[in-house]
C-alpha cells in the first residue's frame, strides 16, 4: 500500500491549516510555514503519522479488532459512512450522543428496540399492527436508524476511534479517554495533537483531504482483514492436514 505522495497531498488541500488567529500552539511541530495568516501543515509530518496510523489499523483489524469511525461535519458524513461500510466497521455520521460509549448498555437496549421495531414492520401477516401505528413505528425507526444504525451491528465496545476533526469530535474524544479506548485523529492546526494517540496532522474540513486521509486508513483496514482471513486459512489448513 502506497503513501500518498506530495502532489495526491496537495492537489486535495491537505496543507491548509486554519487562521492563525485560530491556531493551537500544541500544532507547532507539525506546521511548515505561514501563508497570508494562514498556517501550512509540513507534509513531511502528514506523511510520517499517515504511515504510523495507518500501521496501527492494520494491526487492529489484523486481529479481529473493531475501529469507530467518528465523522458528524456534512462534507465528511458520506465519505466516511461509505469508508467504514466497506470493510464492515461501525460509524457514527449523523450525531454523537453522550454517552453512546461510556453508557454503552443503554445505547444497545435502543438499538435492539430499533431492531425490534424493523421485524414488527417487516411482519405482513400481523394484522393486530393498525396503519396509523405502523407508520408512527417507521417514523420512530427512520429517527433511531439515522443515529444508531452505523453502530447496530457491534455488541461490545470498539477498540479505537477513526475521528475526522477531534476539536468538533470534542465528545466522543472524551469518552474514549475515559474509557482508555485508542484513537486515531485527523488534527487541524487548531486542535492539540497530544489528546489523540495517533495524530494525522492534515486540513479537516477540505472534503478531498478528508477522503484522501480516511481512504490510506481503509486501506490499511482491508490489509489487515486480508492478513487475517488468511492466517486463518492456513490455520484451517494446518488442521485439515493432521
Amino acid at each position: 500500500m502506497e503513501t500518498p505522495d506530495y502532489k495526491d497531498m496537495l492537489d486535495a488541500g491537505v496543507h491548509f491549516g486554519h487562521l492563525r488567529s485560530k491556531w493551537n500552539p500544541k500544532m507547532q511541530p507539525y506546521i511548515f510555514a505561514e501563508r497570508k495568516g494562514i498556517h501550512i501543515i509540513d507534509l513531511n509530518r502528514t506523511k510520517d503519522c499517515l504511515e504510523t496510523a495507518a500501521n496501527a489499523a492494520r494491526h487492529m483489524a489484523r486481529s479481529g479488532k473493531k475501529i469507530l469511525f467518528v465523522a458528524t461535519k456534512k462534507q465528511a458524513r458520506d465519505i466516511v459512512a461509505d469508508a467504514a461500510r466497506s470493510v464492515n466497521m461501525p460509524y457514527v455520521t449523523d450525531r454523537w450522543l453522550g454517552g453512546m460509549m461510556t453508557n454503552f448498555a443503554t445505547i444497545r437496549r435502543s438499538v435492539k428496540k430499533m431492531q425490534n421495531i424493523e421485524k414488527i414492520l417487516g411482519d405482513t401477516s400481523l394484522s393486530s399492527v393498525t396503519k396509523k401505528e405502523r407508520l408512527t413505528l417507521s417514523r420512530e425507526r427512520e429517527k433511531l436508524d439515522k443515529v444508531l444504525g452505523g453502530i447496530a451491528g457491534i455488541n461490545r465496545l470498539p477498540s479505537a476511534l477513526f475521528i475526522v476533526d477531534i476539536h468538533h469530535e470534542h465528545l466522543a474524544l472524551a469518552e474514549a479517554d475515559n474509557l482508555g479506548i485508542k484513537t486515531i485523529g485527523i488534527v487541524d492546526t487548531n486542535s492539540n495533537p497530544n489528546l489523540v494517540d495517533f495524530p494525522i496532522p492534515a486540513n479537516d474540513d477540505a472534503s478531498k483531504s478528508i477522503a484522501l486521509v480516511t481512504n490510506y486508513i481503509v486501506n490499511a483496514i482491508k490489509e489487515g482483514l486480508e492478513e487475517r482471513k488468511a492466517k486463518k486459512s492456513d490455520k484451517d489448513g494446518e488442521e485439515a492436514d493432521f
